[in-house]
């Protein structure tokens, strides 16, 4: 993993939706409209950003495609909804003389119906040059005008799959990645690469990693084997699925012994890499949303900000935005909303849920080793857990490189034996007797803490 990454606190955007993008482009066939110069909307939010601690920006879908960005059309080519190649240069120039690393979404699992491979090959038929890119099963009695059947993504017809198997695939896909590297990105997400054969990264990212051995390169992967996957693929990370889960779950079921076991599974990660950490993202229902104790959000928050991980903020979140999202057409839209021209127009009652960002990401830039830290579970209840996150994963206090969290979900005060805490770092928690054997940490219903 490139060494920039230990520092590395992503601010994620969509920037179709966040630039008030049309829904679609123009039809196969018509005149393009015009180019829509909305990249710059981003920049003028970069400040922002950098205020709230994030050292990148992570941008979803930029390419050009017919509607939410991920049926990709033309993946050298800028959308003309957000603008064009001046534009993206522009937001690069900008991200990086505030010190904010770009990272780029990638789909490579599939493409959109409009994209011209496959055009070409509904055209020409089996005789088409790209015809070996897909996965099709052409009618034996095939003639212009009948289309083949084709593999698509989890039954989206929209969405036309790759062949991974084709050699010519993955040169396109290392091209891809290498010109958009060499335009000032810093790394790539790769969309649904659990769909993809890790067999495939493994061809590709060596062709990277050759001309941009500091790119950083993870994978969206949501279940399975985190670890043997990052190993056969030769990515960096995936994404931490099992852990946004057992976050909000555990607090809303008032269980966390199910968080417990998750940061026991993401202590074993961390033995082999390092995974991309979240709370929201634009495939899911808004944290604030999703639990349903508007309490607990700031628990959340400490837990993503203390463990070890490379942590992403999804817009909006910082601002305890609230979307649900729904399994329909158009049912993301609330969960990729538009952003108002700056800061300013931001509602006020979302700003002290900033600051609590500020706060914690504050506390984890103070401690870099907080990204490959691993914990120790020190008391576990079903409404109560302290444990201790340490550089390497220690069981006894290493000296400054260990913190100890403390969260309760009751209804009451809670006192909490915690010898040797000496400060509280953040969280309503007051501490008592610091620095000996007997401190404690008083807690109010509902209240958590980050001790040194």
């Amino acid at each position: 993993m490139p060494d920039w990454v230990k520092h590395a606190i992503w601010w994620q955007v969509y920037p179709l939706g966040f630039t008030s993008a049309e829904d679609a482009t123009e039809p196969a066939g018509e005149q393009a409209g015009p180019v829509m110069h909305r990249l710059g909307q981003l920049t003028t939010w970069l400040d922002y950003a950098v205020d709230l601690g994030a050292s990148g920006l992570a941008l979803g879908p930029v390419f050009a495609s017919q509607t939410h960005g991920y049926d990709t059309t033309d993946h050298y080519r800028i959308d003309p909804r957000l603008g064009d190649e001046r534009d993206f240069a522009g937001l690069v120039e900008a991200a990086h003389a505030r010190g904010l690393r770009v990272l780029l979404d990638g789909v490579f699992n599939h493409v959109g119906r409009e994209f011209p491979a496959f055009r070409r090959v509904l055209e020409q038929g089996p005789a088409a040059p790209e015809a070996s890119w897909f996965r099709l099963a052409w009618p034996p009695d095939w003639r212009p005008g009948r289309e083949p059947e084709y593999a698509s993504f989890e039954g989206h017809d929209a969405l036309v799959a790759l062949n991974h198997d084709e050699p010519a695939v993955a040169s396109y896909v290392a091209g891809v990645m290498n010109h958009w590297l060499d335009a000032g990105a810093d790394g790539w997400r790769l969309d649904a690469a659990y769909a993809v054969p890790a067999a495939f990264w493994a061809e590709v990212v060596p062709r990277v990693r050759a001309g941009h051995p500091g790119a950083y390169l993870v994978g969206e992967v949501i279940h399975g084997d985190y670890p043997g996957f990052v190993v056969a693929s030769g990515l960096d990370s995936v994404t931490q699925y099992e852990l946004w889960k057992a976050i909000w779950s555990a607090l809303n079921d008032r269980n966390l012994f199910e968080l417990g076991h998750a940061l026991g599974r993401h202590n074993s990660f961390l033995e082999t890499f390092v995974p991309l950490t979240f709370v929201g993202n634009h495939d899911v229902t808004r944290l604030a949303s999703r639990l349903e104790d508007d309490r607990h959000l700031a628990h959340a928050l400490a837990v993503l900000l203390t463990v070890g991980g490379t942590p992403a903020i999804y817009y909006g979140d910082e601002q305890a935005f609230r979307g649900i999202k729904e399994e329909r057409a158009g049912g993301d839209d609330e969960i990729r909303p538009a952003f108002p021209g700056d800061p300013e127009e931001l509602a006020p009652t979302g700003w002290p849920v900033y600051r609590l960002h500020q706060d914690l990401i504050g506390l984890r830039r103070r401690h870099p080793w907080l990204h490959r830290a691993q914990t120790t579970m020190l008391h576990l209840a079903n409404e109560q857990m302290i444990y201790r996150v340490a550089a390497g994963g220690a069981a006894e206090d290493p000296g400054e490189q260990s913190l100890v969290v403390v969260l309760s979900l009751a209804d009451q005060e809670v006192r909490a034996d915690v010898p040797g805490a000496r400060e509280s770092l953040a969280g309503p928690g007051a501490l008592a007797g610091a620095g000996g054997p007997d401190a404690q940490v008083i807690l109010p219903p509902h209240g958590w803490a980050v001790l040194s």
